[in-house]
């Protein structure tokens, strides 16, 4: 499980400091122009790997955003694990937004399925069953089923998760990230309501994505 956070990812340490070594000696020598070139890489670097805190809804049973970014589709699909029509709620990461992914809900992770795949453009509705891919199933209270998708896209090639099977969370802690891209898709069971909709930003373990159901 990831240990706490120091305002960096921590697997974003040696691309951090391999380009500020590299700036460092175009520095030494005198070469300027690639020395300031450098120093532009390394900030964007450490600004793509920033892992900030942050404050969860209010609301204990809301689902939060496993991910920073876009939403892009709200609908109806198939399951990736049991195959049954379930709503899905897609966030796009841009390379600008935070990449680490956070718990939605509190829970126990049941499965994680790793799939191997291409890495056509994260947004397209193909990337969900094309594209690389891991699939994380986690048990919240009164054993509702979440699962969420981690979808690697068209730069990103390394999908992160530190969590195992067994483990249990709570709700906005931190469960992996993808370096580079691209892609979160979750899945909620039927006794939620989604109450947000395409085109919203959203914020990993702060918006909430969809509330419990009034009967």
């Amino acid at each position: 499980m990831l240990k706490p956070s120091v305002g960096v990812a921590l697997e974003g340490l040696p691309y951090i400091f391999i380009s500020a070594f590299i700036t460092l000696i175009f520095a030494i020598i005198g070469c300027w122009p690639v020395a300031v070139l450098g120093l532009g890489i390394t900030c964007f670097i450490g600004h793509f790997f920033r892992d900030p805190e942050r404050v969860g809804p209010e609301d204990a049973e809301a689902v939060a955003s496993p991910a920073d970014g876009k939403i892009i589709k709200v609908t109806r699909e198939a399951d990736p694990i049991s195959g049954e029509m379930r709503q899905v709620i897609c966030i796009f990461m841009n390379v600008f937004n935070v990449h680490v992914n956070r718990m939605p809900v509190s829970g126990k992770v049941e499965r994680i399925r790793y799939i191997p795949g291409k890495y056509f453009n994260a947004s397209f509705d193909k990337a969900s069953k094309d594209n690389e891919r891991n699939v994380i199933v986690v048990t919240g209270k009164g054993n509702q089923r979440f699962t969420m998708v981690q979808i690697a896209g068209l730069i990103a090639r390394r999908i992160v998760c530190w969590a195992e099977p067994a483990d249990k969370f709570k709700r906005g802690e931190r469960f992996g990230m993808i370096k580079f891209g691209s892609r979160v898709d979750l899945y909620i069971p039927d006794g939620y309501v989604p109450v947000v909709g395409v085109g919203k930003k959203v914020i990993a373990g702060e918006t909430v994505l969809a509330e419990k159901r009034k009967d």
